[in-house]
């Protein structure tokens, strides 16, 4: 496993990050509670030191699972990355904007992004009861909130820091011209952004932005939520209630079986599984820090911990970036 240090602070995380949305089990379908627990385990025993979080995910699930299962480790060697600014709950009291309509056990639940002062504090605090700590290693908006001085946000994240109950803040689906506004009060460490094959925009400005000012990068959603890991072309089924069956409507789907029939032939030379070389090319892409990988089982994580150890040469790298070219400009 590799460690890369996080923009301008001294925290490093493991290139290959355990991602838990889908342990929280709302629109992933639902989860099995001892398998979760096992993913994050097996994470950290195989060198996946880094979790990443959110109080959205699951309501509060993912972040008490993710409390249970490392309960009695060794709380410096593991990163803890949650985020605040999606409220379900009410608290927001009709402050914020509306994001979507969540359906959970049959009820409707609205989505808003919300990130004033108060209700960062707040969630903060339940955050820490829910992972069962006194302090997280990175904070993140979660979503842009308009309604929300963007000066307010990183104020209060600064006074967190300085508090000692966030290491670094950080922000998610930023553009360049947020974060150069985030900047005039407080840089952020990070920005997670969606990154895959499939979806290589932020390579333009964003990209450019993080490397000049020391500003991480981590990828969210690198296997777009487990198409390229070719088993959807295999079967085709998933559960009525799963989110996945609507975004993936976005792709050209023909273009995307025929890309990864090709890379499934340099997967087997390397005795690799698709998803382990879709997740290390990620890793190895020009100013991403680390890349974000769910898994639903122990087998899951252990494998997706493995994808460090794969190898590509110049000349396997340019082979994928040419197939890419065709798939890309079909969506």
């Amino acid at each position: 496993m590799e460690y890369r240090a996080l923009g301008n602070t001294d925290i490093k995380l493991s290139a290959i990050t355990y991602g838990s949305f889908a342990i929280g089990g709302n629109m992933w379908g639902g989860n099995v509670h001892k398998d979760s627990i096992a993913s994050v385990q097996a994470s950290l025993e195989n060198g996946v030191t880094t979790i990443d979080t959110a109080p959205f995910y699951g309501f509060g699930l993912s972040e008490e699972v993710i409390g249970e299962a490392i309960k009695g480790k060794d709380r410096s060697s593991i990163q803890l990355l949650t985020k605040f600014g999606l409220v379900w709950d009410g608290s927001n009291q009709g402050k914020g904007i509306h994001f979507f309509d969540a359906v959970e056990n049959g009820n409707t639940i609205p989505v808003y992004k919300y990130a004033g002062k108060g209700s960062i504090i707040r969630e903060v605090e339940d955050s820490l009861k829910r992972l069962k700590t006194d302090y997280i290693d990175l904070l993140q908006l979660h979503w842009p909130d308009d309604s929300t001085a963007i000066s307010e946000v990183m104020e209060t994240m600064e006074r967190l820091v300085e508090q000692g109950k966030i290491r670094a803040a950080g922000v998610s689906n930023y553009a360049v011209a947020q974060l150069d506004e985030a900047a005039e009060t407080f840089l952020p460490a990070s920005n997670q952004v969606a990154y895959s094959m499939l979806n290589r925009s932020i390579e333009s400005d964003l990209v450019p932005y993080a490397i000049q000012n020391k500003v991480g990068i981590i990828a969210y959603s690198p296997m777009e939520r487990g198409l390229l890991t070719g088993k959807y072309f295999q079967d085709g089924k998933l559960k009525e209630d799963d989110h996945r069956n609507e975004y993936f409507k976005q792709f050209d789907l023909h273009k995307v079986k025929g890309f990864l029939d090709k890379l499934s032939g340099l997967a087997a030379d390397k005795s690799v599984s698709l998803a382990q070389l879709v997740l290390r090319w990620t890793t190895l892409q020009d100013g991403i820090t680390v890349v974000l990988a769910g898994a639903r089982n122990a087998e899951q994580a252990i494998q997706n911990a493995k994808a460090m150890e794969v190898s590509l040469s110049h000349e396997e790298l340019t082979f994928i970036e040419k197939e890419l070219t065709h798939v890309i400009s079909a969506n």
